[in-house]
């Protein structure tokens, strides 16, 4: 009995050895956060400042050709000779496509053959009504005789031509999707003829903003094919209605396209510069935190100047200022110059790339919190490490990496 009285003694000494020093421990532990305080949360910052803003809208629409056509021939026939090679320029007017036509020309001249032959009894009967020798009647009948026989001739001479098919317009070709000794058809595609200097292209834009815009207005164009390459030109044509499901309005802009980068049916982005040049807050749209009450941003002050303003304000509004929560261990809270969060509403506006315009709620030279506010409250203490910041870019081109 003895024995184990014995035993329980010494695991009952070292229990509490055990507890000593781990309590022990935790009690340093307390002391060093204590003498440290309250934790600090690490956050990148900015200084507002204004910034030239050009209001722009933005637009996405479709490229299209100011002359573009599928070639193709009104008239069947053999391919008797391919007058031109693929991605040629070509102009107005040159030869293209010649099919087989030897009969239709030797029809034509069969026709001439009548109508030469027509227009000599009419010039011969002329001169026998003169004389008396024959009636009018038989001269009129002349007379139409030599108009059909004409008539005739215009249309062999019209279905000979369509034999032979020339360039449209000038422009630029595509890939030839025909062969001599090929039979056509009628509309079977031969070639696709686009003129690529100058190039429209096609948007909408909200029937809000048709008073900003004006036919001669300047745009640039922009497509991920050639990311970083702008191309300029100006509105030619405001469509004259709203579409009544969108309530959008149809515009096309003439864009410079010298060196035939841009072809008919790429999309590209267009940006439409209306009003002068204005002067705003800005910040990176990474520091807006968007909420259903309203957007907000953390501003960065002094433990002593939050208490301040936290003051002034429960005076005017007749209020007694709350004491802060103590925190589990009492840990002590910030200030004096500590540097602390402070929660801020703001009045946004339109944005730009990255940034986005601050109408109301902060002022220039305000130090703003770009990350990290997530872990932040009114109060919290912080620490600036301002290594790595958020793009902050007007206009952004994406990464080639």
């Amino acid at each position: 009995m003895k024995r184990w009285l014995i035993m329980i003694g010494v695991v009952l000494a070292l229990v509490l050895v055990i507890g000593g020093l781990k309590g022990f421990g935790i009690f340093k532990m307390v002391q060093g956060l204590k003498a440290e305080g309250l934790p600090k949360q690490t956050i990148s910052t900015v200084k507002v400042d204004f910034q030239e803003w050009q209001t722009q809208i933005g637009a996405v629409g479709s490229l299209r050709a100011v002359r573009g056509a599928d070639l193709s021939s009104e008239v069947s026939g053999v391919v008797e000779s391919v007058q031109f090679e693929s991605g040629n320029d070509v102009k107005a007017g040159q030869p293209l496509i010649r099919l087989r036509a030897a009969d239709v020309a030797a029809t034509l001249e069969s026709l001439k053959a009548q109508a030469d032959l027509a227009a000599v009894v009419y010039k011969r009967d002329q001169a026998q009504l003169e004389a008396q020798a024959i009636s009018q009647a038989v001269l009129d009948n002349d007379a139409a005789s030599l108009k059909n026989a004409k008539a005739q001739v215009a249309a062999q001479a019209a279905a000979l031509a369509k034999k032979y098919i020339n360039a449209p317009f000038a422009g630029h070709l595509g890939i030839r999707a025909v062969d001599v000794g090929q039979y056509l058809n009628p509309g079977d595609k031969i070639v696709t003829l686009q003129t690529l200097d100058p190039i429209y292209v096609d948007f909408s834009i909200p029937q809000q903003s048709l008073a900003q815009l004006a036919v001669g207005q300047k745009v640039t164009a922009h497509t991920d094919t050639f990311a970083g390459v702008d191309f300029s030109g100006e509105i030619s044509a405001i469509d004259p209605k709203v579409d009544t499901d969108t309530r959008n309005v149809s515009v096309r802009a003439t864009l410079k396209n010298p060196e035939h980068k841009l072809l008919p049916g790429m999309f590209a982005s267009v940006d439409i510069a209306t009003g002068a040049p204005e002067r705003f807050l800005t910040l990176p749209q990474n520091a807006i935190t968007f909420n259903p009450y309203g957007e907000t941003v953390f501003l960065v002050t002094t433990a002593a100047k939050l208490k301040a303003e936290q003051e002034a304000k429960a005076k005017a509004e007749g209020t007694t200022l709350e004491a802060p929560p103590k925190n589990p261990l009492g840990l002590p809270e910030p200030s004096g110059d500590e540097l602390v969060s402070k929660q801020q509403f703001v009045t946004v506006g339109a944005t730009r790339g990255d940034q986005i315009v601050i109408l109301k709620g902060i002022a220039a030279g305000d130090q703003v919190v770009t990350s990290g506010q997530l872990k932040l409250k009114n109060g919290s203490a912080v620490v600036i490490n301002n290594k790595v910041q958020p793009s902050d870019d007007p206009n952004p081109k994406p990464s080639e990496n």
